[in-house]
């Protein structure tokens, strides 16, 4: 993975589209001329392929290098207050707060009444888009005006300010209570994945329980709605109930599809929304469901209800690439899947500056799986490695124990015998050290480390012995994890029936 450039203001002019660098031009003329040092900074910047101050430097005439330093600050400044301008008549936020600042002028003017005329009429707009934070802010500023100044606007004045506050204080409490709720529990799923073993859940289902005994659920609104649904989701992912991780998302999904106005305002969260109920689809098996929701995951990323930006085209891509693998998947075409490897990896070239760093990790997995399903055992290892070597083992635990499984049995396939006897002792290592070994990981290494005593001829007879077992413990509780990211049993029936594993799913896939 590249190291992202270490300096703000290239990567906020890099990540400029034309139409944001032209509206910026225009802005910056209005005011200074053509010719300004913070302008002829921008077009040194926005023309530089890598960040080198002293080459910037000496594009700029008459530009000191004491001056370079106030001079990034300022441009950075401008471009800000130019994307503000720019963004003001599609984002409900920046216009609310717009208002805020109107009233706020207003008010120090001393023209009270105009200022609470404002602020009533955002208070109205932020309460129909769910904005409560907001809406809390605006009441502080009209209770503020009213204890200094006796407009008698309205009669019971004051109690009907003291009410209201009384009931946003109550929903900005319940809003940070389930969203913090569901922050914390995806904050676990990144860290450790699922659970491990009862104490596990034992653990994980009393913190969740006592979580939502403490919020009070009564007079809910949009985005209570939302936190709860996903805090449901992340739990049910947590603890391995994928059915009741359907719900949720379903539920989180249909949410959406009953408040029109907030696919508008708020399509990142049906992105997500998208992409959790596809991944519980994915795990539970359902081909036609998936590939449905796909599409419509396809054609919302094509055509989102908003001007899109590049958080939703980042998060569009994410999350489509990531379903369509799953797709290749559940069917078995994995040969098929590696014609989408190359657009897939110019994407992320492309994004890899916006893109969160585990991602990128499991996107490389999923690539590496396609690979070892489609027979071409070396190419997976290359994709394993960049995994196996990234400097933080710690972000995501479960795909660093098994991608370093996975490079064993493809170095296996590729005859690698001495190779594997060595790493099947340093995998082990590494997996206790992360606390991570479960009975599927040791039936594996168990298998690997012993096969250098196994003769040619009885090589079958250990693969049925291995399935067997791995078959009896997909079955036990907390254990379904391990099959989630390795379908170890239809690589130990393609041994066994002689067949590569890609037409085994298929069999499996048609049969289903």
């Amino acid at each position: 993975m590249a190291n992202q450039p270490n300096d703000h203001l290239y990567q906020l002019i890099k990540s400029l589209t034309k139409a944001e660098k032209r509206s910026f031009k225009i802005y910056a003329t209005r005011t200074s001329s053509s010719d300004a040092k913070f302008i002829q900074l921008f077009d040194a910047v926005d023309k530089a392929k890598e960040y080198d101050e002293d080459i910037i430097c000496s594009k700029i005439s008459d530009l000191k290098k004491a001056q370079f330093s106030n001079l990034k600050a300022h441009l950075y400044k401008q471009i800000l207050t130019s994307l503000r301008l720019n963004y003001a008549n599609h984002n409900i936020d920046i216009q609310l707060r717009e208002q805020i600042d109107y009233a706020r002028i207003l008010y120090d003017k001393g023209l009270y009444k105009q200022s609470l005329k404002i602020l009533d009429k955002a208070k109205l707009l932020s309460a129909q888009n769910h904005r409560i934070t907001l809406t809390t802010e605006i009441l502080g500023f009209e209770k503020l005006i009213e204890s200094q100044y006796i407009t008698r606007s309205l009669r019971n004045r004051a109690d009907e300010l003291i009410e209201q506050t009384e009931e946003s204080v109550k929903s900005v409490e319940r809003y940070h209570a389930l969203s913090n709720l569901s922050l914390r529990l995806y904050g676990i799923y990144i860290k450790a994945g699922h659970v491990r073993n009862e104490r596990d859940y034992d653990i994980t289902k009393k913190f969740f329980d006592n979580a939502l005994k403490q919020i009070d659920l009564n007079d809910t609104d949009f985005f209570d709605e939302l936190y709860y649904n996903v805090s449901h989701a992340w739990y049910s992912l947590i603890v391995q109930d994928f059915l009741m991780q359907y719900r949720y998302a379903q539920k989180w999904v249909e949410l959406f599809h009953n408040n029109r106005g907030m696919l508008e305002l708020e399509p990142i969260w049906y992105l997500k929304g998208m992409h959790v109920l596809l991944e519980a689809l994915f795990i539970l098996g359902h081909p036609q469901k998936h590939d449905e929701v796909m599409h419509q995951l396809e054609k919302f990323v094509e055509n989102p209800p908003v001007r899109t930006n590049e958080n939703l085209e980042t998060l569009g891509f994410q999350y489509y690439y990531t379903s369509k693998i799953n797709s290749y998947f559940m069917n078995g075409r994995f040969t098929d899947g590696l014609s989408i490897v190359a657009q897939l990896e110019k994407k992320i070239e492309k994004f890899q500056h916006k893109i969160d760093s585990h991602r990128i990790l499991v996107f490389y997995y999923k690539i590496a799986c396609l690979f070892f399903g489609a027979g071409k055992f070396k190419t997976c290892i290359t994709y394993l490695n960049k995994i196996i070597n990234y400097p933080d083992p710690r972000l995501r635990e479960d795909i660093h124990c098994f991608a370093r499984i996975l490079s064993l049995i493809a170095h296996f396939e590729l005859g690698n015998q001495i190779l594997v006897e060595y790493q099947v002792r340093s995998t082990y290592r590494f997996i206790r050290k992360m606390n991570d070994l479960n009975s599927v990981q040791e039936e594996i290494l168990k298998f690997l480390r012993n096969l250098s005593s196994v003769q040619p001829n009885y090589l079958k007879k250990e693969f049925i012995k291995l399935r067997d077992r791995l078959q009896q413990i997909q079955d036990q509780p907390y254990q379904r994890r391990a099959f989630l990211y390795l379908d170890i049993i239809g690589w130990l029936e393609s041994k066994i029936d002689e067949k590569p594993i890609q037409d085994i799913i298929k069999q499996r896939f048609h049969r289903r």
